[in-house]
């Protein structure tokens, strides 16, 4: 089943690239797959120990290796991938990226291609597909398969330090202030007693009782009609005005004396 899966994806891209005018027969490419002493083998550089990870957003590169057994010259015209669903009888989830060669494997000889594609999926465990379409000296097109294995769709790993992140963290932020301030203001703030303003307080009157007016205190202050007046000129004032007459004294007026 897998393998009648990789030749109508391999026919099918053929037929994409060279044309309209290419027609074989599935049957007839399968005959023409099991003469041929060619085989591919797929790895990846980048994979870690637990398994081939596609990480989202970042293309994942493969290094095909080709080993010709064939007395004459192989060229690797293109190569594809698929992804499918993990059973063994799996459907194809998609197709990922065929890449053309053009790339000459002369006879008893090893070339390596390198195939690189880029996944944007949910996270999921499939089964990846890898085949090559080669071509002989003659014009005769066979596939060979490259890889056939199970992968991981992960997400990247996000940073902290990320400015999509930060964002997010600045707006989660503000959307929680604003939520605890709304529920002081609304809960709790009313429970607290109110600040008094600044100023001296209102003194307290009994009832009925008549208010008083105080009469400010004035202080003397030289004010600038009362020094005017105050200074004058006495050239022009008589001089019996301005002398005071002296007290007489009273004959007699020391010994006067209370008679009993």
């Amino acid at each position: 089943m897998t393998r009648f899966g990789f030749l109508s994806l391999a026919l099918l891209s053929l037929q994409a690239f060279v044309g309209t005018g290419f027609a074989a027969d599935t049957e007839k490419v399968q005959d023409e797959v099991r003469s041929f002493a060619v085989s591919a083998e797929a790895t990846f550089p980048a994979s870690e120990i637990f398994g081939i990870k596609l990480v989202n957003g970042h293309p994942t590169q493969a290094l095909i290796a080709f080993t010709n057994e064939e007395p004459n010259p192989v060229t690797v015209n293109f190569v594809g991938a698929s992804l499918w669903t993990p059973e063994e009888e799996g459907k194809v989830v998609r197709n990922l990226t065929t890449t053309r060669y053009g790339i000459e494997i002369p006879a008893n000889s090893k070339e390596s291609v390198s195939y690189s594609f880029a996944t944007e999926m949910h996270p999921q465990d499939l089964r990846l597909n890898i085949a090559a379409i080669l071509s002989d000296d003659e014009g005769r097109f066979f596939t060979v398969q490259a890889f056939n294995g199970s992968v991981s769709v992960v997400e990247p790993e996000t940073s902290i330090f990320d400015p999509q992140i930060i964002f997010l963290y600045f707006f989660l932020l503000a959307c929680a202030g604003g939520v605890v301030y709304f529920f002081y203001t609304v809960w709790v703030a009313p429970y607290f007693p109110q600040k008094r303003k600044s100023g001296k307080p209102a003194e307290k009157r009994a009832p009925g009782s008549a208010k008083r007016t105080e009469t400010p205190t004035v202080e003397e202050s030289a004010s600038p009609a009362v020094s005017s007046a105050s200074t004058y000129n006495a050239d022009w004032i008589p001089s019996h005005h301005i002398n005071r007459p002296e007290a007489r004294k009273v004959k007699g007026a020391g010994k006067s004396k209370v008679r009993a």
